[in-house]
């Protein structure tokens, strides 16, 4: 643990680009669904939804195995094991022909994936603490934000010049490059006096130490409430941009444009979270995402859709308050849990993704003709995080009963 509050921006930099793996697979396929639902035999252009919602169940449940085994092994190997698995999942996706088998290396890759997203958190956690580590987890996001910016973009030129299969091989490409920068750059954070010797048992016994701490359950709860509504804009954008306002060309841009709300908010953050604190900060931010939902309902309840300028506009407001969220729910799920991080790690965003991924997929089927059950699940599940945030205010004593 370090006693000055300082940061080497190497480390920032390693591990937003850890991260930023995951992001890239993510986003930089959004130009590309429809193609690949084509090439594959997609008929409802729905199940196309899948192969962004779906990834993120690997990511879940991917935590569970490499947060506990980094607590026993170290971080380092770790990240190299679940990036071997995301190699396997990336020639499956490249290679198939059908589209079950797709989903299936979506899941894969989403389980390597956990790997490197898991790691940068717990090493983060073994570094830092308290509002300091909600500040580097705020500059990392801050960075990591940066990739849903370009990610679009970057699959769309590969598009225009190659085919679907490229945008794969290049997202490989750039984790292998990252990885290699990992391996000769990173030291290990974990000391072997402070792991936890491998036993099958310490995945219940992690479960059991975690359960302990409510403060860490409802943050964790909270995350999966506003993941999951976000998680509905992420496999939805490219179908509301494209086919309900018809701007297949801008939607790169419109999409960068909700990511730059994101990032501006997540270095915001970083310049205050030490004066006010994460915990204040997430209890407001919980606020204006809440009201800025609801007041797009009340405003455009029939559910047509408003200009495209006006939905962006709402869009940045939503997302604004989403970079205030981020990094300070994992900051305040992860404060308690310095001696168990890698599981701590593991099951905070095993919970909060696997929650997400229903809400997903079924905000996501009602988002056809009209962005309002966009905007409903965000009012639905911004209100359910302001009541959690309400209720560990009156625990904490913040509040008078």
């Amino acid at each position: 643990m370090q006693n000055k509050p300082t940061y080497k921006l190497e480390f920032v930099a390693l591990m937003a680009s850890l991260m930023s793996i995951v992001s890239l697979s993510i986003d930089a396929i959004l130009p590309a669904l429809p193609e690949i639902g084509n090439a594959l035999g997609v008929v409802d252009v729905k199940d196309n939804q899948l192969m962004i919602t779906m990834i993120f169940l690997g990511l879940g449940f991917g935590q569970l195995i490499f947060g506990p085994l980094s607590d026993s092994f170290g971080r380092k190997p770790m990240v190299y094991f679940g990036f071997s698995v995301f190699v396997i999942a990336s020639i499956i996706c490249v290679t198939t022909e059908r589209f079950e088998v797709m989903i299936f290396g979506r899941i894969l890759q989403g389980v390597g994936l956990s790997s490197p997203r898991t790691i940068a958190i717990a090493m983060t956690r073994d570094t830092y603490s308290g509002d300091f580590m909600a500040k580097i987890l705020s500059i990392i996001v801050m960075f990591f934000i940066l990739v849903p910016i370009i990610a679009p973009t970057f699959g769309q030129l590969l598009l225009d010049f190659f085919d679907w299969k490229a945008i794969f091989n290049a997202n490989l490409i750039i984790g292998l490059l990252i990885v290699l920068w990992f391996w000769k750059r990173q030291p290990e954070t974990l000391a072997p006096k402070k792991r936890i010797k491998f036993k099958p048992s310490i995945f219940i016994t992690g479960t059991k130490e975690f359960l302990k701490h409510k403060d860490a359950i409802a943050f964790t709860l909270v995350s999966g409430f506003i993941t999951g509504s976000f998680m509905v804009y992420l496999s939805t954008s490219q179908q509301i941009y494209q086919d309900q306002y018809q701007l297949g060309e801008l939607f790169p841009y419109l999409f960068g444009s909700t990511a730059f709300s994101v990032g501006f908010a997540t270095f915001t953050n970083s310049r205050l979270v030490i004066r006010f604190g994460s915990f204040n900060i997430a209890y407001y931010a919980v606020i204006a995402y809440a009201a800025v939902s609801l007041l797009y309902v009340v405003l455009f309840n029939s559910g047509v859709n408003p200009s495209v300028h006006v939905l962006v506009a709402f869009f940045l407001m939503q997302f604004f308050a989403v970079g205030f969220l981020f990094g300070n729910l994992r900051s305040l799920a992860m404060e308690p849990l310095g001696h168990i991080a890698g599981i701590g790690a593991a099951i905070n965003g095993f919970v909060s993704t696997v929650m997400a991924v229903p809400i997903a997929n079924y905000i996501g089927g009602f988002v056809k003709t009209s962005v309002l059950p966009l905007f409903i699940g965000f009012s639905i599940f911004g209100v359910l995080s302001l009541l959690v945030f309400i209720w560990l205010k009156r625990r904490r004593g913040l509040v008078k009963v």
